[in-house]
């Protein structure tokens, strides 16, 4: 019970932290064609966005291995 919560606090903190990061980097560069062709390499982060960014794409990855934590050992 308390993973599956952890999970999804996780990954919706993750995903948010991620989503604020890309809206600084909009708001400080005007530039929102860069988040919409985002497999190319155009983003320039600050170093605040960057830190941001990669706390909230490691939350996503931590809430995902406790998912399969939860649903295959646990």
């Amino acid at each position: 019970m308390y993973l599956i919560v952890a999970e999804q606090l996780l990954m919706l903190g993750g995903l948010g932290a991620f989503l604020v990061s890309l809206v600084l980097y909009v708001i400080r560069t005007k530039d929102i064609k860069s988040i919409l062709v985002f497999w190319q390499a155009t983003i320039a982060f600050t170093k605040q966005e960057f830190v941001i960014n990669r706390v909230g794409l490691l939350m996503m990855v931590v809430a995902v291995m406790v998912r399969f934590y939860s649903h295959f050992v646990a």
